[in-house]
């Protein structure tokens, strides 16, 4: 049973085996050797990888495992990535033996009942041998590919009831053995994936991790194995110690938060995360007891390695970002992940669409809890988009390509106590850029006709969050169309008395009689010059609309972010003058009365 298997992989790990001591200064030393090594493997991917979604999009991580399957060092790519990287070499290392694990060996798995994510984050690894044969860490190159051989290309089936459907699921594979490439292995992972791309994402995954291995054997032989173990132990010791004393400083309780997804796939409303965070001196417990637990939903069931991981970034968030991204951080602090629950499936439930929702509701879900202790590092790692407009087609070759809208999605960077939300992605998919509109219209038949933001479609706070941006493209040849529409009864919600966003929509063939709205979720054959738009929501607000300067009121209308109208009805603020003479200022008697008035009318109300 996955249940079973579950615990075992994430049952804590006792410290590497070491007679060394290490000072913090080497320990340090050590560290940053190992995190740097992480950086080059994983710009080697970037760098070497076919596909855009990797090569400019970043949609990438490089992670240090431990011998004993602990996260030991990372480069932040995409930190939900990070935090799940180990669950998959903690299958291999189980079976350490049945897979013949040796030097010059790579190995491959993806299986979201084996410690994996959804099945398109393909996490690629090889170990590192000391000069004696021991197994000293284990280097991880992981990213999101682009197909998965399963009915529906990208994996994303709307309708799917188990995992089968999505493709195919690997617990461990070994790619290459004592140095030479399986090469009837690698080519039934081509033959099962549509994309032509696919073999030199592939090859550009496993260079990057036989090339850090060479660069950790050379630091293991500068330092020797002992010390590189103790140096390990040490930076994992100092994390749990750094994270323990972060939350001893919080005030002692239980906080809790419910967030709601719209709809499953198959519309079925209201599906609930539920999240309690306790504190109890230095330690921090994150339940998810009550979260969703009916059989029959559809396309809304997480990973259990998933819901970790994500709860883990929005742990993260809530620290001091000086603190060390590694095991530490899992060994202080305790998960409760109900068994049967959308955040911790029964075996061979469909995951593709999981890794969007719920998962970004778990860390929602965990940001408003921890915002009644750590307001000041609040900050929702989500990108509620449901499952983004995927347009594929076929070229004149008959391969297929597929537009998932890397290149035009500006979503969900909500304000944070200081600072408004702007920017390209929420923080938890970290490093993930805008891909070039140019290179993709080179490889695939749409046309960009616009991306722009939203005039009042920001979520008001003190600090405000995003504008929402709508994103109109057009299809230049018959294609099909698939989206899954949520955070439009249910969008991102705002942080201490600060707004929610605006919410999401999606329409298809637009501007012409047969034009209709999404509202729950299409697989559509779109004629040749078919356009679609999607309108993001943007980013929540932060603290109540009223404490915003009316200063940044006047700029944020001068900039064509917030109307005339809704600086008066969301902020309260009087202007004297216009946009179009570019003469506008704050009537501050007017703002002040008017902000009093309604401040006393919304506590009339509250009451």
């Amino acid at each position: 049973m996955s249940f079973e298997l579950n615990r075992k992989l994430a049952a804590r790990r006792p410290a590497l085996p070491t007679s060394a001591t290490v000072d913090p200064v080497t320990a340090a030393i050590i560290r940053g050797g190992m995190e740097t090594i992480c950086f080059e493997a994983a710009t080697h991917l970037g760098r070497a990888a076919s596909s855009p979604i990797i090569n400019q999009s970043n949609e990438r991580n490089g992670s240090i495992v431990d011998a004993h399957g602990r996260l030991a060092g990372a480069a932040i790519g995409t930190p939900h990535l990070t935090f799940v990287t180990q669950m998959t070499v903690r299958y291999g290392l189980e079976h350490f033996h049945d897979y013949d694990w040796g030097p010059g060996d790579v190995f491959l798995g993806n299986d979201p009942d084996h410690g994996g994510g959804h099945l398109p984050d393909y996490n690629v690894y090889a170990p590192v041998f000391d000069e004696v044969g021991a197994l000293i860490m284990i280097q991880c190159l992981q990213a999101h590919q682009g197909d998965t051989g399963g009915k529906d290309p990208g994996g994303f089936t709307l309708e799917a009831t188990d995992i089968f459907t999505e493709g195919l699921a690997i617990p461990c594979l070994k790619l290459v053995h004592r140095g030479e490439k399986r090469r009837d292995v690698i080519r039934l992972l081509e033959r099962n994936n549509r994309f032509f791309s696919f073999h030199g994402d592939l090859a550009a995954m496993i260079s990057g991790v036989q090339h850090s291995v060479r660069l950790l054997q050379g630091l293991v032989g500068k330092w020797g194995s002992d010390v590189v173990r103790a140096a390990i132990n040490h930076s994992i010791d100092h994390t749990e110690r750094r994270v323990r004393e972060e939350v001893a400083k919080w005030p002692d309780g239980t906080y809790e938060a419910e967030v709601l997804i719209d709809h499953d796939t198959m519309g079925t409303r209201d599906v609930r995360v539920q999240v309690a965070c306790t504190i109890a001196g230095e330690q921090l417990t994150v339940d998810l007891t009550g979260t969703d637990d009916r059989p029959g939903l559809v396309g809304v069931w997480n990973t259990f390695a998933n819901s970790r991981s994500y709860i883990m970034t929005q742990v993260v968030a809530a620290m001091d970002p000086a603190i060390v991204k590694n095991e530490g951080f899992f060994q202080a602090v305790d998960m409760i992940i109900p068994e049967g629950t959308i955040a911790h499936p029964p075996p061979n439930k469909p995951a593709a669409l999981g890794s969007f929702h719920p998962a970004c509701e778990i860390t929602e879900a965990v940001c408003l809890a921890l915002s009644n202790v750590a307001p000041q590092r609040s900050a929702p790692q989500v990108y509620k988009i449901g499952m983004p407009n995927a347009v594929i087609g076929f070229d004149q070759k008959g391969r297929m390509w597929m537009d998932q809208g890397v290149d035009s999605r500006t979503m969900d960077a909500s304000a944070v106590q200081g600072i408004d939300g702007w920017g390209s992605c929420p923080v938890s998919l970290g490093n993930l850029l805008l891909a070039q509109v140019e290179d993709a219209e080179s490889r695939v038949a749409v046309i960009n006709i616009s991306r722009e933001m939203t005039i009042d479609s920001e979520g008001a706070g003190r600090w405000r969050g995003q504008p929402g941006s709508l994103n109109v493209k057009q299809v230049l040849e018959p294609t099909t169309a698939m989206a899954w529409m949520v955070s439009a009864a249910h969008p991102l919600s705002g942080l201490c008395g600060g707004d929610d966003a605006s919410p999401y929509s999606s329409r298809f063939e637009v501007g012409t009689p047969n034009e209709y709205q999404v509202l729950l979720s299409a697989n559509a054959r779109l004629p040749a010059g078919a356009v679609i738009a999607y309108q993001h929501g943007g980013g929540a607000g932060f603290e109540p609309a009223l404490l915003r300067d009316p200063a940044a009121v006047r700029d944020d209308v001068l900039d064509e972010i917030v109307s005339m109208a809704r600086a008066r009805e969301k902020y309260g603020v009087v202007f004297t003058g216009t946009v179009e003479e570019y003469d506008l200022e704050v009537d501050v008697a007017a703002t002040a009365a008017l902000r009093q008035e309604m401040s006393a009318a919304q506590a009339a109300q509250a009451a």
